[in-house]
């Protein structure tokens, strides 16, 4: 029952959106790297890593992919 990363974001208002999307859902998301993210403005270096429990990782990514909030790639 550990974390596992669902995806990662070039800014924190998108990884936002996707979290707050997710938890309309009762879906627990967490973001990864935002702080850093934020202060040294690397969005392609480093992402904002959206982080789901590993059981909640499939229904997750449907809500995203529904929603077009899952990044490609």
């Amino acid at each position: 029952m550990g974390l596992v990363l669902l995806a990662g974001y070039n800014t924190r208002v998108e990884a936002d959106l996707a979290r707050l999307t997710l938890e309309s859902h009762d879906i627990d998301a967490v973001l990864f790297d935002a702080e850093v993210h934020s202060y040294l403005g690397v969005g392609f270096l480093m992402p904002v890593r959206l982080m789901v429990l590993a059981e909640d990782a499939d229904e997750a990514a449907a809500i995203l992919t529904e929603d077009g909030l899952l990044p490609q790639g």
